[in-house]
């Protein structure tokens, strides 16, 4: 195995061109397990260490562009205003050595339906930045994951950064596991209301072959919303609202049997999660328009 070490952002990338099975490692909280379990053995490792703008982020008006190797750690403690759902799924990371470590970067490149921040930024609607020596280019989320542990990268690409939407309402982040740190998903839920469209969109994993958004059970709520005109007038939500998007973000799922949890289990514990973070945000958006109309 040979170990690349690129000192900037050109080099990694011509580094990239010129071995395109080279598998980039920053934190490599994923990266080193498979290779000490040894279920991969790459000919090549891109160390992106000492690209220091990878670690790096910009608040700007709509978007954060948040750099692939920042660490969980940091948009816990620095963004959480603007990215407060993955603030939310950062906290369920593992340990705080991993949380130090891990970034959004090495999620995204992995792919797997268990990472922790796919729900999340799913919910909150983002793009990958990603680059090679042919030039740069944006990936919606909603088309970078291709199948299981694939994403839409081609094999000279590198993620440089994320631009996710700041948040414009509340945002919820629900995971289930086997014990309560130090744990893969068994399954996870992230939920975002933007209230400036007047949409609710939402984030699964864990429970299908890629992270997944539960369309039909947004488009439900989406529509119950503006039908009873729930976002001018802050009503409470009605049980039969809630339990019928539960219902639709169960059926989202497409789970499997594994030593974690059952399929069933799955679809049930999303239903529950789903009604749950429908229930948490909703409270927080009534509580903030009350806020407003006091302040008003």
């Amino acid at each position: 195995m040979d170990f690349l070490r690129p000192a900037s952002w050109e080099e990694a990338l011509a580094a990239k061109a010129e071995h395109p099975t080279a598998v980039p490692i920053a934190g490599g909280t994923d990266v080193m397990v498979e290779i000490n379990f040894d279920h991969r053995r790459p000919e090549y490792l891109l160390d992106l260490n000492r690209i220091g703008e990878l670690s790096e982020w910009e608040v700007g008006q709509e978007n954060v562009r948040l750099g692939a190797s920042v660490p969980y750690s940091s948009i816990m403690e620095h963004l959480r205003a603007e990215l407060p759902g993955l603030a939310l799924a950062s906290h369920t990371v593992a340990s705080p050595q991993i949380r130090n470590r891990g970034g959004v970067g090495g999620n995204l490149g992995t792919a797997s339906p268990a990472g922790d921040a796919h729900p999340a930024l799913l919910a909150a609607d983002c793009e990958v930045e990603a680059e090679s020596v042919r030039g740069k280019r944006l990936i919606p989320i909603d088309a970078f994951y291709t199948g299981v542990k694939r994403n839409a990268l081609e094999p000279d690409e590198l993620i440089r950064a994320v631009h996710i939407k700041k948040a414009d309402g509340p945002q919820q982040y629900s995971k289930v596991g086997t014990r309560n740190a130090m744990v893969i998903a068994v399954c996870a839920f992230g939920i975002a209301l933007h209230p400036e469209t007047r949409t609710v969109r939402t984030g699964i994993g864990s429970a299908a072959p890629t992270p997944i958004r539960a369309r039909e059970a947004e488009e439900f709520l989406n529509a119950a919303l503006e039908e009873g005109g729930f976002w001018e007038n802050g009503k409470i939500i009605t049980p039969s609202i809630a339990q019928q998007f539960a219902t639709l973000a169960s059926g989202a799922c497409n789970p499997i049997d594994d030593v974690r949890g059952t399929a069933k289990y799955r679809r049930h514990a999303v239903g529950i999660m789903a009604r749950r973070t429908l229930g948490w945000t909703w409270e927080q958006y009534r509580g903030a328009g009350r806020a407003l109309e006091g302040a008003a």
